[in-house]
Parts: C-alpha cells; structure tokens; sequence
C-alpha cells in the first residue's frame, strides 16, 4: 500500500512538473531564438564560454547542493525536526562562506584568465569582462537559494517549484524583449538583466520557505560538528559532479582553444536544445528522488530498489519519446527554432541527446548511494573515469579529429559508466545486478529497436518537411507506447495498468 502511495504521490508531482517545463520550454526556446538574433553568433559565443567559466567554480557548489538536498530529505523521512533546522542554517552559513571564495577565485583567476589565453575579439573583452561580472552575481544568488530549493523539493511541495519556475520563464522572456528597445549594449545588457531575474526568485524562494517551513529559521551559529559532515559527504561528492562540469565547461574551453568562439555558439545552442527536452525526464526524477531516499532512510529496501528499477527505466524511455524525432529531425527542428544555425549545431545536438539517453537507466543508482551517505568508494570511480572526457577531447583535437568528437568521447565513458554505477551498488548494498539487467537494460534495449524501426524508414521515403516530422514524431510515439507495454512492462506493471484504464472507463 505505501509503495502504491509513493507512486502516486510520484505520479502528481511529475504531471506538474511536466506542465511546468511544457509551458517553460516554449518560452525559452522562442526566448534563445531573439538573444541569438539579437546578439549575433559572436556575442552569443562569448556570453556561452564566459558565463561557463563561472559555471566551472560551480564544482564545489554542486557538491554541497546534493549534500544538502540528501541531509534535508534523510532527516525528513525519519521527522527529525531539530536536526532539520541544524542542517537548514549550516547549509546557508557554508554558502554564504563559500561565496566569498568563488568572488575571489573568480576575480583574480577568471579575469587573468579571460585576457591572457581566451580568444574572444578585442572589441569585445571589456563587454565581456562585464559579462562575467554579472554572471558571477547570477551565480551568487544561485548558490544561496540552493538551501531553499532543496527544502522545497524534500517537502514535495512540486506546484511552488512549478509556479516559480513559470515566474522564471517569463522573466527571461522580458529580459530578451528588453534587448530591441533598449539602447545599449546588448550582450552587457543581458547579463545584468539575467542577473536581476535570478535575485527576484531568490527573494520568493526565501519569502515562502520562512512562511511554510518551519526549519527554515537562519541562524548565523555555524554548527561545526554538522559542517564537518556535510563536507564530508560533499568532498567525495564533489568528484562526480566535477566530472561533469569538467565534461560540459572544461571542454568547452578547450573547444574555443582549438576552434574559436564560433564553436562555442554551437555548443551553446545544442546544449539549450538538449537541456530544455532533458528537463522533462528530471521532472520524473526530481520526483522520484525524495522517495528514494526516504524509502532508504525507513529502512524499506525492497521499496527502494523497486523505485530504482522504475525510475532507471521509464526515465530513459520517457527520453526516448522525445530522443527519435527530435534527432531523426535534428536539421529541421533547428531551423524552425533559428534563423541562423550555427555551423556543427545540428551534430551536437544529436549527440549530446544520445549521450543523456545513455545516462539515464543507472542515474537513480546515483540516488541511491547518496541515500546510504557511503559515497566515497562510488566516486571515487565514477569521478575517475568520468573526468576521462575532457582529456580523449584534449586527445582527439590534437589529432586534428573534427568538434563532434568531444561528444563522442563523452558517449563512449558515459555507457562504461552504466555498469560501473551497477556494479558498485551491487557491492554496497547488494542491488541485484541481474535483475537490473533482465527488468531495465535488455527491456529498453528491445523497445528501443522496434521503435526506431518506422520512423527511420520515414525519414527515408519523404522529403524534408514540416508534414514529416508531425508524422515520425506520431508514429515513434505509438511506437514507444505499444512496444514499452508488451516489451518494456512486466506483469505487474502491465496488470496496473490494465486495471487502471478500466476504472477510468467504468467511472466514466
């Protein structure tokens, strides 16, 4: 019954999410359209590999935010309410320190680094400068709401977060508006517009956590026998996070080394297309998480593991309902989008939506090892060889091998990954590996095949077209749906199923 509860509970919160990024999609896709006409390919170029640079100090500040959102959501499911409101005020005194750290950082090693080795115009450097002062502020504001979002997300309270999000959205459309009818220039413009939209949320995240939550009551008491674990659980964290933000950031740098700003725009552009689809399969796993964890700190393993086989699998098929068309169509969807396609945006693209696709059926196996708080041996390896990425791109670029290759590489150590998480939780904590494989790995695979069949044939007979898409987009979906209930289900799933369709039916 409470496993029915969970998925319920899990059900609700991904169908607001879902409308949610719908709505936030739309916008920012139409949003990324005007900055990139009204910027141009260069400034546009400038504001992705400058602002990323910042991103990059954004190492540490990933690792502590999964230690806080694991801390909060642990100590939530045992109801421990003193220890909640220790963790809450720990959280913002550690930011607020760490905040003071990245200006440093960021003021003394970004900008040496900016003027002396990126290759950015030399009409534009002091644009540039200002842009990365302001994403620095954006950044700021960014790491001291994490505490607030992570209680957001721990209680489930999924329509504030869909509210706000909205907000959002719509605040980043009007800064893009401004742009056409504000006379100055256009890329330092922007960074201070998105730097105030992102101060106004911080202010309402804040506000409604101080009003609802009653943990979230700060103290400027550091507790340091708390800070010293959460650091603790945050260092070994910082390795997997690291990889990734090496893997994205740091080979973005090394792209404009060897390529320029122009590949930057490229990477910018595929990685909004790709980040925005992406947000529909993190609805489903922002929802899922906090029942991953709870399950766990309730001692209820079988649960656990079931949340894990379930969230691993409908994640990535969830994906893949928007991976056959989006890439089949890559060339037309981005044409649709842009008025200018920037050179290798169409390849990108494709390859980073394959790469997210790979990921995703052993990513709640990353939830589930922040849930027991033994990380260190997991990421230790997944840390290891995920930072392998940026050095095969180091590799491939010299061999003179084309931009597309970095993804590659990212392609390639992301499905060794798979196994690794899998095979490191089987240790720990004794999640069946075979089971994993027969229920998630061969099940996606068979649904993955029949799916893609029609589509690509599609494609192939029909000319280039709006009509086109409609119609490989129409038929991968039914195909995903058909083959995922004979294929991808079990019987119980399929069983659920069944008796859900026909109370709906009688009901009506």
């Amino acid at each position: 019954m409470a496993q029915v509860s969970s998925n319920k509970r899990v059900a609700k919160n991904t169908l607001l999410l879902y409308i949610r990024t719908f709505v936030i999609l739309i916008v920012n896709l139409y949003t990324s359209r005007i900055v990139l006409e009204v910027l141009g390919v260069e400034d546009y170029g400038i504001y992705n590999i400058v602002g990323g640079m910042v991103v990059m100090f954004s190492i540490i500040s990933a690792a502590l935010s999964n230690s806080i959102t694991r801390f909060i959501t642990f100590e939530l499911g045992k109801g421990n309410k003193d220890k909640l409101k220790q963790i809450f005020s720990t959280s913002i005194n550690i930011q607020l320190r760490l905040s003071l750290i990245v200006v440093i950082a960021v003021e003394v090693l970004g900008v040496y680094f900016m003027y002396a080795y990126m290759q950015i115009p030399e009409d534009r450097l002091s644009a540039a400068f200002w842009v990365l002062q302001c994403s620095l502020l954006n950044f700021i504001i960014s790491l001291v709401s994490l505490p607030y979002s992570a209680v957001i997300i721990a209680h489930e309270r999924m329509n504030i977060f869909a509210y706000v999000g909205l907000l959002e959205a719509a605040l980043k459309f009007v800064s893009a508006y401004l742009l056409f009818i504000v006379a100055f220039d256009h890329l330092i413009l922007y960074g201070v517009l998105l730097a105030l939209s992102s101060l106004i949320i911080r202010l309402i995240y804040g506000r409604y956590c101080s009003l609802h939550f009653e943990e979230c009551k700060y103290t400027a008491k550091l507790d340091k026998n708390l800070t010293r674990e959460m650091f603790g659980f945050a260092g070994w964290n910082f390795l997997g996070t690291g990889a990734y933000l090496f893997n994205t950031q740091g080979v973005n740098i090394v792209s404009n080394l060897f390529f320029g700003v122009a590949v930057n725009a490229a990477r910018g552009v595929a990685g909004q297309a790709e980040a925005g689809v992406k947000q529909f399969v993190n609805n489903f796993t922002t929802a899922l998480n906090p029942q991953i964890i709870k399950t766990y700190a309730d001692k209820n393993y079988e649960s656990c593991f079931i949340l894990v086989r379930q969230g691993g699998k409908y994640s990535y098929l969830l994906m893949l309902v928007f991976f056959i068309p989006f890439v089949l169509e890559a060339d037309f969807l981005l044409s649709l989008w842009l008025k200018e396609v920037p050179q290798h945006a169409v390849i990108f693209w494709q390859l980073a939506m394959l790469g997210t696709l790979i990921d995703l059926p052993a990513a709640p196996l990353t939830t589930l090892a922040q849930a027991t708080g033994h990380i260190k041996k997991f990421y230790i390896y997944i840390g290891g060889f995920g930072c392998l990425v940026l050095p095969l791109t180091c590799i491939f670029f010299s061999l003179g091998m084309p931009p597309y290759t970095a993804y590659v590489a990212y392609v390639i150590v992301y499905t060794y990954l798979v196994f690794v998480r899998l095979y490191l939780m089987n240790k720990q904590v004794g999640f069946p590996i075979r089971v994993f494989v027969i229920q998630v790995l061969l099940r996606i695979a068979v649904v993955t095949a029949i799916s893609l069949i029609l589509p690509i044939f599609i494609v192939y007979i029909m000319p280039y077209g709006f009509v086109r898409f409609i119609l490989v987009a129409s038929v991968s979906f039914i195909s995903i749906v058909g083959s995922t209930f004979v294929f991808g289900m079990d019987s119980v799933e399929r069983k659920r199923i069944k008796s859900f369709v026909l109370n709906k039916i009688r009901n009506n």
